[in-house]
């Protein structure tokens, strides 16, 4: 009998996870599905610094490719130990699975809600001489005008299914107006055609779009989070005019369906922690993003209404990747 009770506690330390073992020198490998630089890839290694005391080493690990699935896939398919998370966002858990006609994973089940980490407004700019020319101050002014003047409007966005050619869309067809969509080769080439007066009005991140806004080269009409965003407080939002409008970018944390619920609750803690810090809040207000800590649960749901809003945004548009 002492010998079987050896060996089925032998077992059983073999069968707990890695996770529950971080003195024994295995750090966590956080897969970031974007390359380095961004300003996920930035956030993503500010927490993996702030919780090295509570979960030891944590390694970032860039796998760009694919809008995001590449590195998303490999995350799914991990251990579930608490050894492998990675991060989600708007593209890879509520954009790309309507854009793409294949996806590597489910992004409503191969996956377990960490917490979210943070959110960055979408603002809707114009070219500040042709806001002034069109005598456009407001959301309502910029839908005056397009039930007006049919078919005069158009807007820049980053490409088809790129988060600006989404919002676009959406604010079309909430307003009852029509625009004609011109794609850009990414953001950048997006903005540029603004500033130059080739496009009437964009939805741009607001941290790319925020120094020409400062500048007086383009005028912020509002923002398309459901709330006033703290990184532009006098800006109303969208919402304000069109009820229920919201589109912004978010990303968060998550690891394999099936990672053990308390593991899941370790990690939660220690990020929520991370996030809550008045150096990381500060930090992150310097890339107009604002941390949005949740519960597992809560970052669950979602994940999944994000995931049925945008199947149909993306739906309206018609675009897809491949």
């Amino acid at each position: 009998m002492k010998r079987r009770h050896l060996l089925l506690s032998a077992v059983a330390g073999i069968a707990a996870p890695a996770f529950a073992q971080p003195s024994a020198g295995r750090p966590i490998r956080l897969i970031v599905p974007f390359a380095a630089g961004g300003p996920i890839d930035v956030t993503a290694r500010v927490l993996a610094e702030r919780v090295r005391d509570s979960l030891g080493t944590v390694i970032i690990d860039n796998k760009p490719g694919a809008g995001g699935n590449i590195g998303a896939d490999m995350i799914a398919k991990a251990a579930p130990d608490g050894l492998t998370i990675g991060i989600s966002s708007t593209a890879t858990h509520a954009v790309n699975p309507w854009l793409y006609s294949r996806m590597p994973y489910d992004a409503a089940r191969d996956f377990a809600g960490i917490t979210q980490m943070l959110r960055v407004p979408n603002v809707l700019v114009m070219n500040a001489e042709t806001a002034q020319r069109l005598r456009i101050d407001s959301v309502a002014d910029l839908i005056a005008y397009g039930r007006k003047n049919p078919g005069k409007l158009n807007y820049g966005s980053g490409g088809n299914g790129s988060a600006g050619h989404l919002a676009g869309e959406m604010f079309k067809q909430q307003a009852g107006i029509f625009a004609v969509h011109i794609p850009f080769n990414g953001g950048n080439p997006a903005q540029l055609a603004l500033l130059s007066g080739q496009v009437d009005f964009n939805f741009d991140n607001l941290a790319t779009a925020a120094p020409n806004i400062r500048a007086g080269k383009l005028k912020a009409i509002a923002v398309t989070t459901a709330q006033r965003s703290p990184a532009l407080p006098e800006v109303p939002p969208v919402s304000d005019t069109l009820k229920g409008f919201a589109i912004d970018t978010w990303w968060g944390l998550v690891a394999p369906a099936r990672t053990p619920h308390d593991v899941i609750q370790k990690l939660n803690q220690a990020f929520v922690a991370a996030l809550n810090a008045p150096e990381t809040k500060t930090r992150f207000a310097g890339l107009m993003a604002e941390p949005v800590p949740t519960s597992p649960e809560e970052f669950d749901r979602f994940m999944q209404q994000e995931l049925a809003k945008y199947q149909q945004v993306v739906k309206a548009t018609g675009a897809k990747v491949d």
